[in-house]
């Protein structure tokens, strides 16, 4: 039987004192005798709430400057004793050791070490020590503790106490739980900021305290939840319904593709791959191009521009069935314009942040046997690591599409084959289990368009195996191709490309995403 455990003890040792003072009031009031440490037990005196300050007990002050105060046998053996074991309780009474029957404690703040960069100096002073070890005590013996991390389970405790006149070794247990999560993900915290973000660590922690509940996973059959946090969230949502977890997805890609351009761009996602990017010296015109790419796989996906929205790329962006529009900012008529769609999701995303969070982190994918953890593909265009391979050299309008056309294929999945213009996409091939293949569903996709690719480029995320490749982009129209290069048949591709008088650059870097 789940007997409630009465409360008639309590030590009180926290940095975030929010709803404390109710929270210790109501303690008091159900008879609960209230310890505290040095900062929680000034607060509780200045409050009027009859509390024994911890130094009384161990009959120690507190040490360098606060680092030591709660690092006591009195303090941890009255916390970590069992009580059905004679031997324990008889070496509490022989050395006067009360027993907690509830341990309240939150940690100094390290995430504001995180947020605002402090020097190491300073952020080492809120690493706590103290804190995590007593609640790691109490969450250690939940049968016989209650061991409470957060302000937000305050109210909780006082409804059990109150109705049953303990606390349950159920909700005894979901705490400690919790407590466990919480040292877990400080330690995470910890060990992320000291971790050179160029390294791969012997051991891969992260500490991620936000759980937001998804309505589904990829299909109504699967749970989802996104772990984030705060300094994370580069997006804010405007308007529509809530994101989903393929949302999150193909906002993700979108907006790892759009920070590859300065100039005004916009781009359509589609199931993480884009199927439409384009420039212009407008936004409007902009999406207009990128629309043109492929008309019937843009309905139902999402759009990001890195320029704000006007009226004129609103009034554009009504006239298809899109789930998510991204944007840096909407002008105040645009919003307006756009939420007649009641359902659809307007996002405000803030490129700084985005870019800054691009480089700060690493990449993580779940397998049945653990986690892959790699750095994240930030290489991109690098005029000086190109080769022109072939006889001719490429002219400057090629030379434009080629690094557009690169820009775009990194953000394609392999196997994968972009058609450009100078500045915008053409027709796209991607995910294909050959690369001829995905040239041929790019060269499909521009016939049903009915666009015509004489004069494009072709950019490609890896090297040609064959030169099969090299003979149907030149029937095509293509005058152009860059290729990172690399594979075993190489001159054969070069040969190819010299006898079609195509320009083929090699950059010695493969895009490969799986």
């Amino acid at each position: 039987m789940d007997t409630p455990l009465p409360i008639r003890t309590a030590l009180l040792s926290v940095y975030d004192k929010t709803n404390l003072q109710p929270f210790a009031q109501q303690l008091h009031n159900l008879g609960v005798k209230l310890y505290a440490s040095g900062g929680t037990f000034a607060y509780l005196q200045q409050a009027h709430i009859p509390a024994e300050p911890l130094e009384h007990l161990t009959g120690f002050t507190e040490l360098l400057d606060g680092r030591v105060k709660t690092l006591h046998p009195k303090i941890h053996a009255g916390i970590l004793a069992d009580r059905n074991r004679s031997e324990h309780r008889k070496q509490l009474e022989e050395r006067d050791i009360p027993l907690f029957d509830m341990v309240v404690v939150n940690f100094y703040p390290f995430h504001q070490a995180v947020e605002q960069q402090l020097a190491i100096e300073q952020s080492l002073a809120l690493i706590d020590i103290g804190g995590p070890a007593l609640l790691r005590a109490a969450a250690k013996n939940f049968p016989w503790v209650v061991p409470v991390s957060s302000p937000d389970q305050y109210d909780r405790i006082i409804e059990e106490l109150r109705s049953t006149g303990g606390i349950s070794r159920a909700l005894r247990q979901q705490l400690a739980a919790t407590a466990f999560a919480t040292t877990a993900a400080y330690d995470a915290l910890i060990a992320q900021y000291l971790t050179d973000q160029a390294d791969l660590p012997p051991h891969f922690v992260l500490s991620i305290p936000n759980k937001i509940s998804l309505r589904y996973g990829e299909n109504p059959h699967q749970q989802a939840a996104l772990y984030t946090d705060p300094d994370l969230t580069y997006f804010q949502k405007l308007h529509g319904k809530a994101l989903s977890y393929n949302n999150l997805l193909d906002m993700d890609a979108a907006v790892r593709l759009i920070l590859e351009f300065d100039q005004p761009t916009a781009a359509i996602i589609k199931h993480t791959n884009p199927c439409g990017v384009a420039s212009a010296p407008t936004i409007e015109a902009a999406y207009r191009k990128a629309l043109a790419t492929d008309r019937t796989s843009a309905f139902g996906g999402i759009v990001i521009c890195n320029r704000p929205v006007d009226p004129l790329l609103a009034d554009a962006l009504n006239e298809i069935f899109l789930e998510v529009i991204l944007a840096p900012a909407f002008d105040d008529t645009a919003l307006e314009i756009l939420k007649r769609k009641k359902n659809r999701r307007l996002i405000q995303w803030d490129p700084q942040h985005a870019r800054q969070l691009l480089t700060q982190h690493r990449d993580i994918r779940a397998i049945l046997a653990g986690y892959l953890v790699q750095t994240r593909d930030v290489l991109s265009w690098n005029p000086d690591q190109l080769q022109v391979v072939t006889h001719r050299q490429p002219t400057d309008a090629e030379w434009t599409a080629l690094e557009f056309g690169w820009k775009v294929v990194k953000h394609i999945r392999s196997n994968a084959i972009v058609f450009t213009f100078t500045d915008r996409t053409a027709a796209i091939g991607a995910g294909q289990m050959s690369r001829i293949d995905a040239l041929r569903c790019a060269v499909l996709k521009a016939k049903n368009q009915d666009i015509d690719l004489q004069g494009t480029i072709l950019a490609s995320d890896a090297f040609f195996p064959f030169p099969d490749s090299i003979e149907k982009a030149a029937e095509a129209g293509a005058t152009a191709i860059i290729q990172p290069g690399g594979s075993v048949r190489d001159p054969e591709v070069i040969e190819a490309a010299n006898r079609h008088n195509l320009a083929m650059v090699f950059t010695g870097i493969r895009h490969f995403q799986h």
